[in-house]
């Protein structure tokens, strides 16, 4: 049980911080980040629509991404697991090009920029990567990249649990959005890193021993 408990954790803040997105259609818009937006970012057109097709794919893919890493779902519904998993390619390349352009306007000027610009080009390659190998039938090689691809995607996550936090110890926004830019995302891959590693030496193990 205590296995799971990590897992369970994900799961349930990944619907929750998914959900989130929706809020922008039922409360007033000045919430949340929108609130550092300068008037002529709120009112472009460009950045609406790239704002909105970065939250609301992010936040399906978000969704949706968790349960593709349940081994008994794969196994048993392995027709859902694909349909699924060809929406998650498509609503990653969107929302991930749509976030290296909104990217370019973050609040805070270009350290806050660079990492979410970063977080973008990440979160579209693994994905592109993992992609290209499962349509080479290189499974073990897809799902390490795919675990790599959610990390990136958990950044959303993090963002909404750090920001807060440091918000609260610096006294202003500004200096926490700047760090948060890059800790809601660095400390995921790095994490993926060390489960990518323990999973390929566990399987070089089972390799050694049949």
């Amino acid at each position: 049980m205590t296995k799971r408990i990590p897992f369970i954790l994900i799961s349930v803040f990944a619907v929750l911080v998914g959900l989130y997105p929706f809020l922008y259609f039922f409360v007033e818009r000045n919430f949340g980040l929108l609130q550092s937006k300068e008037s002529f970012l709120l009112s472009s057109t460009a950045w609406n629509i790239g704002f909105y097709t970065h939250i609301i794919l992010g936040g399906l893919v978000l969704l949706a991404g968790w349960p593709q890493f349940v081994s008994k779902w794969r196994d048993n519904k392995p027709n859902i697991h694909r349909t699924i998993g060809k929406f998650y390619v498509g609503f990653v390349m969107a929302s991930s090009l749509a976030g290296v352009y909104i990217g370019w306007f973050a609040t805070g000027g270009i350290i806050p920029a660079a990492g979410f610009i970063s977080l973008g080009l990440v979160w579209f390659f693994t994905t592109l990567t993992a992609y290209r190998y499962i349509r080479n039938s290189k499974v073990d090689e897809h799902q390490h990249m795919m675990i790599y691809s959610y990390a990136a995607c958990f950044a959303a996550v993090m963002l909404r649990i750090y920001l807060p936090i440091l918000t609260s110890v610096f006294g202003d926004f500004l200096p926490a959005y700047k760090i948060v830019a890059w800790l809601c995302w660095v400390p995921n891959m790095i994490v993926a890193y060390f489960i990518v590693r323990n999973i390929k030496k566990k399987a070089e193990t089972n390799i050694t021993t049949a």
